[in-house]
């Protein structure tokens, strides 16, 4: 005898695969977005590393080596980081075993260190470069002094991510809770990662906290001078005492006026201009620490917190911040590389194959007239400012000087 179909359950089974369905569209979706941003930081640092292999100019200053190796570092968080969790974000699983995934974190916790740890650097180099006398910044900033630094930002974080991981000693005291983890029925995958509260405070100062303190203060102080010297200018112009060559490197430097014409016009030229280059300063420091403090302050306070409140944080929010970390690796060539002058000019060659328009001009000389700025003002206002005429052959060396540190500066 035939029974009819029940309703109840016809209407149950419909949810079921609605469910289902909307399940199998999230993670589409959700590996899409994912593929997009990996796709992105691969191609985002390798250009920047191939800009300094292809580009000779780019080469000669020591200081962009601050910003190749942090590419590197970035490169490699989107490489060995970033796939892995991908897919166990996506499958809900890991299968890769309890060894792999010990390494899998290990090189987690040392390539965002380094990158941070970069940026950090950076920051330190920009200061020198800006806040101090040329010639004083070429004595700090020596080829061993870079190279101590940058072997800094790659040895200080193994010892916060593969000697404790690989000890386990992130694990002592939190056995218990981990083994929890692991097998629990709110957890489809065995690669878990708690740390305890010394571990979780010595990593958060060293691989965030501490960088962030050194980075607010730099860009601060970078900010302060970048201020005077807008006033500077600002002085000298209305003084009607600016020499000419400061007019025409304020004007097409800076955009704003300067030569020949009323009082009031010299004034009002300089206002703007002084104005421009405030928020210019401002805005670059802006976009750089707000994207930093954006990116990573969420997990690393999280990092803080969730060992004091039982680890009660949910998955979900780890993820978030993780990726959203992840996500300043991919941000980080377009921040320190691509507002770079240099680096553009040989972006530009790279991708339009040494279009001729593009092929940069031999170095700097007595037949191009530079109207850039560097170290947040114009080098005419450096040299302006020198005592008297005796120290011009002195300022012609702090010039060249002034630009060796110019590519370091970036949009600053």
């Amino acid at each position: 005898m035939a029974t009819q179909p029940d309703p109840a359950e016809d209407s149950v089974d419909d949810l079921v695969d609605t469910a289902n369905v909307l399940n199998s569209l999230e993670k589409i979706v959700l590996t899409l977005f994912l593929a997009v941003i990996i796709v992105m930081t691969v191609l985002g640092n390798l250009l920047v590393m191939v800009a300094l292999c292809k580009d000779r100019q780019l080469r000669k200053k020591k200081t962009n080596y601050f910003i190749v190796s942090l590419a590197f570092a970035d490169l490699l968080v989107a490489l060995l980081v970033m796939p892995f969790a991908a897919i166990e974000l996506t499958t809900g699983q890991w299968r890769y075993g309890e060894t792999f995934c010990l390494v899998r974190t290990s090189l987690d916790v040392l390539l965002t260190t380094a990158s941070i740890l970069h940026l950090c650097c950076i920051a330190l180099d920009r200061y020198y470069a800006i806040c101090c006398q040329p010639l004083v910044y070429r004595n700090k900033m020596t080829p061993l002094r870079v190279t101590l630094m940058l072997g800094g930002c790659w040895v200080i974080p193994s010892f916060i991510s593969f000697l404790p991981i690989m000890q386990s000693w992130n694990a002592i005291g939190i056995e218990h809770i981990i083994e929890q983890r692991k097998f629990s029925s709110t957890n489809e995958t065995y690669c878990v990662f708690l740390v305890n509260r010394p571990y979780a405070l010595i990593c958060s100062a060293v691989a965030f906290y501490v960088p962030l303190g050194l980075m607010v203060l730099a860009y601060q102080r970078i900010y302060v001078t970048a201020m005077e010297h807008a006033r500077q200018i600002g002085t000298l112009q209305r003084a009607g005492s600016a020499p000419e060559y400061l007019s025409s490197t304020s004007t097409s430097g800076v955009g704003g006026g300067g030569g020949g014409g009323s009082s009031s016009e010299t004034h009002s030229s300089s206002s703007s201009s002084r104005i421009k280059i405030e928020t210019k300063a401002a805005k670059t420091l802006a976009v750089i620490m707000g994207c930093f403090c954006l990116c990573w302050a969420p997990f690393f306070v999280t990092n803080v917190v969730d060992p004091f409140i039982q680890y009660t944080v949910p998955w979900q929010m780890w993820t978030a911040w993780l990726w959203l970390g992840y996500v300043n690796s991919g941000l980080n060539p377009f921040l320190y590389a691509f507002l770079n002058r240099a680096f553009r000019r040989a972006f530009l060659m790279i991708l339009c194959c040494g279009d001729e328009r593009y092929v940069r001009q031999g170095s700097y000389g007595p037949s191009r007239a530079h109207s850039g700025s560097a170290n947040g003002t114009t080098i005419a206002l450096r040299l302006s400012l020198l005592p008297n005429r005796s120290y011009c052959d002195n300022g012609r060396r702090i010039l060249s000087s002034e630009l060796e540190s110019q590519d370091s500066v970036g949009a600053l």
